[in-house]
């Protein structure tokens, strides 16, 4: 698709650091506070930051009303807009208790945008989770769990659990004037936006819009990104992701750009096409698995490297709509 540069360059995108990529799962090493976190994207220069609703970092019933108060006020003061809270919620667990502890997670999570001054609430339909195995993060046992589950529910009630519940969501988040972005995540959501646009139409909700992530797409061509974004535009896309693990910089200061399954996400054509419409507002970066080279986890400095790098890329993306020269690699 082409569209002249004053129609693509009329809105202005901005970008967030996702707390998730100092949260000390996936590289060795601590994790970064909240604080600390506001600190870095300050001095990586980041314009805001979203916050991920776990331990250690911002698990929502450890934050006291004076530690929410400091944390908007901290933010305020360095200039980082906090832009998004962000659940790692699963509303399609077959029991019943779990999926009631979920929705008092997402509860808790709208009451601490509130107080944060935030007004998006990130939510996955149903996510598989995580574990630490030898004190690092991996996905690999919360996959297995949610499969085994599968034997005792049907693709079709996960579904039907995950419209019922986000619907539930959006009305305690309407008392608040909150958005809920529902991100085109899997499990139950399938990769694309099909499944996603779907759901929220299903929820019906005036409050209820997408997280729309284009490294989530299976096709990367420009037509299909243009027909994603064009399909969405009306429900309305509040929030999006990139990914820093496929950015590297090299010694000379070269920004790399990795493959991911074997494709390069297609983001000059992801940003034209929301600049299109008129999208202003957060793309956050997230490093959300494992940091690793040569099948073995890496400091925190290899984190710094790529959260730079692709911060770096995207920088002159969005602010220029031309794709900044990058050393393509698998």
């Amino acid at each position: 698709m082409k569209y002249s540069t004053s129609e693509i360059n009329r809105t202005v995108i901005r970008l967030a650091l996702f707390t998730v990529s100092y949260c000390g799962l996936w590289y060795k090493g601590k994790a970064l506070s909240l604080k600390d976190q506001i600190l870095k994207a300050k001095e990586f220069g980041f314009d805001g930051i979203s916050i991920e609703t776990k331990r250690p970092v911002a698990l929502p019933c450890d934050l006291t009303s004076k530690d929410r108060r400091e944390i908007r006020e901290f933010a305020d003061s360095q200039g980082i807009t906090i832009c998004a809270v962000e659940t790692m919620s699963n509303f399609a667990k077959p029991l019943i208790e779990d999926r009631e502890n979920n929705l008092c997670m997402v509860k808790e999570a709208i009451e601490l945008a509130n107080d944060l001054g935030t007004n998006i609430v990130k939510v996955f339909a149903a996510w598989p989770g995580t574990s630490r195995y030898d004190g690092l993060g991996t996905y690999d046992f919360g996959r297995r769990i949610f499969d085994f589950e599968g034997n005792f529910v049907t693709n079709l009630q996960r579904w039907r659990w995950a419209v019922e519940g986000i619907r539930d969501a959006a009305k305690w988040a309407e008392d608040y004037g909150i958005l809920i972005a529902l991100q085109n995540h899997p499990p139950v959501i399938r990769p694309g936006y099909e499944d996603a646009l779907q759901m929220v139409r299903e929820v019906n909700m005036d409050n209820v819009k997408l997280c729309l992530d284009v490294p989530l797409f299976d096709d990367q061509s420009d037509e299909y990104i243009h027909e994603a974004v064009e399909a969405c535009k009306d429900v309305g896309i509040v929030h999006s992701h990139y990914g820093s693990l496929r950015f590297d910089e090299s010694p000379s200061g070269e920004i790399i750009m990795k493959t991911q399954n074997s494709k390069y996400v297609n983001y000059p054509a992801y940003i034209r096409e929301l600049k299109r419409i008129g999208f202003d507002g957060f793309i956050a970066s997230e490093e959300c698995s494992p940091v690793l080279e040569n099948h073995e986890y890496q400091n925190v400095e290899a984190v710094d490297r790529h959260v730079k790098a692709a911060l770096k890329y995207m920088r002159k993306l969005v602010s220029t709509g031309e794709e900044p020269k990058v050393i393509r690699t698998s």
